[in-house]
């Protein structure tokens, strides 16, 4: 198992993608640390990924610094030096450009941005020690999107807040190159999360999808989880500063391809 010994916090894993993230870096031999503010789901998932403890669950909440200095500290209480940070938080709020509040605007950013910023911080400067002590450096995975190069009107704090994280990962990779600390992230395109499962049962919108998807179908989180556990372990050894788009060939595309009725 190439994770093994390792311990990884991700945030925003107790569904989805970040859920998936959980599963495969225990599977690969991590141990994991689930971080939501969602308790009960939060619970569950650490209950149903492992019965020996390995992976367990802090409620908090990662836009603020005092919540996030706290499940450093008990992760690393409970399994020792942190290996991985998985930034994977992240909220939604759809609005025109002319109707959104500032409320959330700066929800949004808080969650999807700033959390990146204050969990990156912390983990970095404990991975810097560590390092200092005689350990590997670490490895921190952001969670962006394809909406760090595209935009969607109605959602204006979401595409923001993804281009602020694609940068914000370049900028930590060059300030934590000099420690051995690999830092980079992944940019989703369509994923089957509970997010987007109402628009994916609904013909009309799965069309409009599957139309700017060359490869033809939506995407599964544990296609997501796939690419985190490989920037996690040494065969990623030599990436940093990168983003990784798992889009079904979005990006490239100039055109709409046909769509294959069900």
């Amino acid at each position: 198992m190439r994770l093994e010994g390792k311990t990884a916090i991700v945030t925003g894993g107790a569904k989805g993608i970040g859920l998936a993230i959980c599963r495969r870096l225990a599977a690969d031999g991590a141990r994991v640390m689930i971080v939501d503010i969602d308790e009960a789901a939060g619970s569950a998932a650490a209950e149903s990924l492992a019965a020996d403890g390995s992976v367990r669950f802090i409620a908090a909440d990662v836009s603020e610094r005092l919540d996030v200095h706290n499940l450093v500290a008990r992760t690393i209480d409970a399994f020792g030096p942190i290996s991985i940070l998985v930034n994977n938080a992240g909220i939604v709020h759809a609005a025109d450009f002319l109707d959104i509040e500032e409320a959330d605007f700066d929800r949004v950013l808080k969650v999807n941005l700033k959390s990146a910023f204050l969990c990156g911080q912390a983990v970095a400067r404990h991975m810097v020690a560590q390092v200092g002590a005689g350990n590997k450096p670490g490895v921190i995975i952001n969670m962006s999107s394809i909406n760090d190069t595209f935009a969607i009107a109605n959602q204006v704090p979401y595409s923001v807040s993804k281009g602020g994280v694609s940068q914000l990962t370049k900028v930590m990779a060059l300030s934590l190159a000099t420690h051995g600390i690999r830092v980079n992230a992944i940019g989703p395109g369509s994923i089957m999360t509970d997010m987007l499962a109402s628009i994916a049962h609904n013909k009309e919108a799965k069309t409009r999808i599957l139309s700017r998807t060359p490869l033809g179908r939506i995407g599964d989180p544990s296609e997501i989880a796939s690419i985190a556990s490989f920037l996690a372990s040494d065969d990623a050894s030599y990436i940093t500063g990168q983003t990784i788009y798992a889009d079904g060939g979005r990006l490239p595309l100039n055109y709409t391809v046909p769509v294959k009725d069900d």
